[in-house]
């Protein structure tokens, strides 16, 4: 192990186990909530918190026929420039039936300083490249004057 960095905000990996586009200083996956860090270093001034949360529920209590929806998420800068949009789910809502809809966006500093181990590996040198052969020619000297 080398000595510890901080994290660039913004930087993003994969989540080992869903493969979603996590940032790399997440200590837990929001897409499938698994623990990707543990220990106090990994804990200390990274708790988030929901700046904005939007809650809803759509009954179909029509009894006119089933519904289909498109539930759509979409992510704008201050100029009003689309930065994401993404499809999270769609489906059909029958007669009776209840969906319910959470959207939130979590914010926590980036600021904070993080212990975050880096793996050495030392380095392999390539193999040295077999020595030259020596060519040894059977037969009769080449023609004076001839190339080779």
């Amino acid at each position: 192990m080398s000595a510890a960095r901080a994290g660039e905000p913004g930087r993003t990996r994969t989540c080992p186990h869903c493969k979603a586009t996590i940032l790399d200083s997440a200590d837990v996956c929001p897409q499938c909530q698994h623990h990707l860090r543990f220990g106090a270093a990994s804990q200390a001034g990274r708790q988030s918190e929901a700046v904005f949360r939007l809650e809803g529920t759509v009954a179909n209590e029509t009894g006119g026929g089933v519904w289909e929806y498109d539930l759509v998420v979409a992510l704008y800068d201050a100029r009003g420039a689309q930065l994401a949009r993404q499809v999270v789910h769609v489906g059909a809502l029958p007669p009776g039936d209840v969906r319910r809809c959470l959207v939130s966006l979590d914010v926590r500093p980036a600021d904070a300083p993080r212990a975050v181990a880096e793996v050495s590996v030392p380095r392999r040198t390539p193999p040295r490249p077999p020595a030259p052969s020596r060519t040894v020619r059977t037969g009769p000297p080449p023609a004076p004057g001839k190339g080779r």
